[in-house]
């Protein structure tokens, strides 16, 4: 039995992403293993884990908290967050989907097909450093990355 490193197993599901790319088009960019590293080490990586994939909030700066989980508030929330042309790195609770870097913008645009790429996923806004945190039937959470 072969068993595959997380790096093996990374991007080797890109169907999970298909529509989302297909929608937002060449503004999407799929990471690999290296910068999806790279960029988790600088958001999603700094916080903690409550089970397998709520990341624990406790210690951080919390923005706010929303029991809405539809596509309209994350547009609000991105919209309340990022800064204009901001660069946005979307993290799927799955590691065998991709990551994508897109507008923060392209992900209000496409807020539906962001979230039916999965049941969970973070979106790290690169320049205002700032985390929103979504888990389907339960809302978001947006804050500050800990430092």
């Amino acid at each position: 039995m072969t068993t595959l490193s997380v790096g093996e197993m990374y991007g080797t599901h890109p169907e999970g992403i298909a529509a989302l790319l297909e929608v937002s088009g060449a503004s999407t960019m799929a990471l690999s293993f290296r910068e999806d590293r790279a960029f988790a080490a600088l958001s999603v990586g700094r916080f903690g884990a409550v089970g397998s994939t709520r990341l624990d909030w406790s210690g951080a700066e919390v923005f706010e908290r929303s029991d809405a989980f539809d596509a309209d508030e994350l547009r609000r929330l991105t919209a309340s967050y990022a800064g204009v042309d901001e660069l946005a790195v979307v993290f799927w609770s799955n590691l065998a989907v991709p990551s994508v870097a897109l507008a923060a913008a392209a992900v209000a645009d496409h807020a539906e097909a962001v979230l039916e790429c999965s049941p969970e996923c973070w979106i790290y806004l690169t320049d205002s450093d700032v985390l929103i945190e979504f888990q389907d039937g339960e809302g978001f959470t947006a804050g500050r990355v800990p430092h």
